[in-house]
């Protein structure tokens, strides 16, 4: 008997409207997003009209991710929105978590060489890592900041572990 379909893929790409697509591509490239998965622009008006925007205006795009992972989900999607749509400009966040915003978390085998490569490349917030203690692990991690304010947690563990099933600590 085949088993059904699911409801729902995992996580495609989370996508990113970014104020500079070069220095966002910089930022997550020194993440380990070094392949480009798309980039070009986007022409038709139904780019626009499922953004919200009444007119239209090219968005440029690029998606990458790691080039060491084959599957095409798990990306970041950068978008650029044409300035002539107006879009509204959210101020880039400093410091702490806010209610209601999202972080990207990423598993990363070495916090000092990855912290010390998206510094360089433009973390706004970079506070020391710490050792998040659980009853079942412990591991260092870190919240930062991306260029346009984005907040990132990084956790340093095998990456490999993205690919475990079941629950956490059972």
């Amino acid at each position: 008997m085949a088993e059904p379909s699911p409801r729902v893929s995992s996580l495609i790409r989370a996508t990113l409207f970014v104020r500079d697509l070069d220095r966002s591509a910089a930022f997550y490239a020194a993440l380990g997003f070094d392949s480009v998965y798309y980039q070009g622009t986007l022409h038709d008006p139904s780019a626009s009209q499922i953004l919200g925007f009444a007119d239209h205006g090219p968005l440029s795009v690029r998606i990458v991710k790691p080039a060491a992972h084959a599957a095409n989900y798990g990306m970041i999607g950068l978008f650029l929105i044409d300035p002539a749509l107006t879009p509204d400009v959210v101020p880039p966040a400093t410091g702490p978590a806010r209610v209601g915003e999202v972080a990207l978390i990423f598993y990363i085998t070495d916090m000092a060489a990855t912290l010390a490569a998206l510094r360089a490349a433009g973390a706004t917030w970079s506070p020391a890592p710490q050792l998040f203690v659980m009853a079942h692990r412990a591991q260092a991690e870190v919240c930062l900041r991306d260029p346009d304010g984005v907040l990132i947690n990084l956790v340093e563990t095998d990456p490999a572990e993205q690919h475990l099933t079941g629950q956490e600590g059972a």
